[in-house]
């Protein structure tokens, strides 16, 4: 009796710790929109900083972000990707300045302001499976100078949202 009692409250952290863990690694506990976007706006983020056109140092740089055009199936708005980007861009060592811009520049502009458009686009048909629907996407990035429509570097990114994930 006595080793019972000493052992109960070292095994009652473990099963707690063990109990956490499992719920923390649950596979069918869905991701967020939220957190999804902001692992997108990462992805995205490195693929620009690593353009060749875009000149170093980056943080010389301005990033103007266009409103992004996106696909109305996948529920998501352009607020929200446009967070997500300008969070990845924001959180990159010696980042560039981001501006959150809708309208067109005048073409004679600085030689450090880029636009960076970008387009969120449904590949498919949303596909089912084990109970939840995925909706495979794409994102295309592309830089250009402002004053020109001539993209200057494009990028496609592949991925799938959840759609239960809300």
């Amino acid at each position: 009796m006595m080793r019972r009692q000493r052992l109960i409250p070292l095994l009652v952290p473990i099963l707690l710790m063990a109990l956490l863990s499992a719920c923390a690694s649950s596979p069918d506990r869905p991701q967020t929109v939220r957190q999804t976007l902001l692992t997108l706006g990462e992805r995205g983020a490195n693929a620009v900083l690593k353009a060749p056109q875009l000149p170093k140092p980056q943080y010389d740089q301005v990033l103007l972000l266009a409103t992004p055009e996106i696909d109305s199936q996948l529920g998501i708005t352009p607020q929200q990707l446009l967070e997500g980007l300008a969070r990845g861009l924001l959180n990159a060592d010696q980042a560039p300045q981001i501006l959150d811009w809708a309208k067109e520049l005048p073409e004679n502009t600085n030689d450090n302001l880029w636009w960076l458009d970008s387009r969120l686009e449904l590949t498919s048909l949303p596909l089912s499976a084990s109970g939840r629907v995925v909706l495979p996407y794409t994102l295309t990035l592309t830089l250009r100078r402002p004053g020109s429509q001539a993209a200057l570097w494009q990028t496609s990114l592949d991925g799938a949202l959840d759609a239960n994930a809300r």
